[in-house]
């Protein structure tokens, strides 16, 4: 059952988001409607300015961390958002035990596809040439930054860099093609988003890119090969067919890959782990899976 938290959350989500999003075709207004709320890094964590690969971004992390650094991309529609709004998650992560790098890749329209592509693929070499060997490492990304989280595997697959141990994704954006049943039937349901609003949105970060290249949409990708995968989406969510047809896609070509459908909450709740018990649960969850998988990861190495 869902929590009291989360019920209040679509309520303030829908008033304070969807509403204002509604036929918004300015990048620039949309990119202060989606800004989060301040949010106050715990006293035990520590910020720190970070250049790797030539991407800036910054160090999240507690004292005592353990070697397993999270890679973690933030979401905004590649048009907005940054590192800093995303500390909520980061710091989460960082509570856990993990070292965090939030890059700040460059956002469209200034910069469209596949420059953020590019930043991920730097900011991973970045972490290889620092000394960080591939089974430390692990990614994660929440909706555009989850679709660019898959996009950097692809990207790594292509050029025969060493995948890292496994990644977590949080309502991942797929499909900019924009094509899943749930834009449709979750109209109303959805918190955030109005499904008419998703396809132009792309078009900041795709310009006259074709919407199903895989580097875009991971969705039309071939997924051969790549490690293990954690998603969790929101039922009601419009881009829940974006996590629902990548994992049965996923599975068919034989990767490990761990699916959660969560009920009533709104996209990418992960943000509020201070106010949304389910927060918390989806980044613990998260967390031991990526622990999971880094520690078999180093344990096939050993052997």
């Amino acid at each position: 059952m869902a929590s009291w938290q989360a019920h209040l959350a679509v309520w303030i989500v829908k008033w304070r988001v969807k509403r204002k999003l509604r036929g918004v075709r300015d990048y620039r207004v949309a990119r202060k409607i989606l800004r989060p709320d301040p949010y106050t890094v715990p006293a035990s964590i520590r910020v720190s300015p970070a250049q790797v690969g030539g991407v800036p971004g910054e160090w999240v992390g507690a004292k005592g961390a353990t070697k397993t650094v999270l890679l973690y991309l933030h979401g905004g529609g590649y048009f907005g958002c940054s590192a800093q709004s995303h500390r909520p998650i980061t710091a989460g992560f960082a509570l856990e035990g993990f070292r965090v790098l939030a890059p700040d890749y460059r956002l469209a329209p200034e910069n469209q596809f596949p420059a953020a592509v590019d930043d991920a693929v730097a900011a991973y070499r970045g972490l290889l040439g620092e000394g960080y060997s591939p089974e430390t490492i692990v990614i994660g990304g929440d909706s555009a930054g989850g679709g660019l989280a898959l996009a950097l595997l692809l990207a790594l697959r292509e050029a025969g860099i060493p995948f890292p141990a496994g990644g977590c994704l949080f309502s991942p954006w797929t499909d900019l093609a924009a094509t899943g049943e749930s834009i449709r039937t979750n109209a109303d349901r959805c918190a955030m988003f109005n499904g008419p609003d998703i396809g132009p949105s792309a078009r900041y970060y795709l310009g006259d890119t074709d919407p199903r290249n895989p580097l875009a949409s991971p969705l039309y990708a071939d997924l051969t090969g790549l490690p293990p995968l954690l998603i969790h989406v929101g039922a009601d969510e419009i881009l829940r067919d974006d996590s629902t047809r990548f994992a049965e896609r996923a599975r068919a070509a034989g990767v490990r890959i761990e699916l959660k459908i969560w009920p009533v909450v709104p996209h990418a709740w992960q943000l509020a782990p201070h106010r949304v018990p389910e927060a918390r649960q989806s980044l613990r969850e998260s967390a031991a899976f990526l622990r999971a998988v880094a520690a078999a990861e180093a344990s096939n190495k050993v052997a």
